[in-house]
């Protein structure tokens, strides 16, 4: 398993997989990892760096795997809510988070609304 797991873990194949399959292999990720510093404290060749690298790598993408399929079972209960928790909320950047909606826009005062009723733009045909 040593050799397989030093591999590219592919991601698709950790999306298949249920949230306890995810953490024993992460479990098992972990135990490997940890083999590996043992090992290279102790002087083993250069090609276990690497490997190092390999497993570190497929630890933070089985984590991400988690944390992804966790927001998501979330965002699923905050489907139809009034308010969404702000991590979820889309970041977009301050000056549009604080822009007016669409329907605030097209709001109009009635001193507004008396005066297009009253003094409409007037449309002039131009001789040319």
């Amino acid at each position: 398993m040593a050799d397989q797991s030093a591999a590219k873990v592919k991601v698709a194949n950790l999306r298949e997989k249920s949230q306890a399959e995810l953490t024993q292999t992460l479990d098992t990720y972990r135990r490997e990892l940890m083999d590996l510093k043992v090992q290279q404290v102790a002087g083993a060749a250069a090609a276990k760096s690497s490997k190092i690298r390999d497993v570190r790598r497929n630890v933070a993408r089985v984590l991400t795997v988690l944390t992804q399929q966790a927001r998501s079972e979330v965002r699923g209960q905050y489907a139809n809510k009034k308010y969404i928790p702000k991590d979820l909320r889309a970041k977009k950047t301050r000056a549009l988070r604080r822009a007016l909606t669409k329907n605030e826009l097209s709001r109009k005062t009635l001193r507004q609304q008396k005066k297009e009723d009253n003094f409409p733009i007037r449309e002039f045909a131009i001789k040319a």
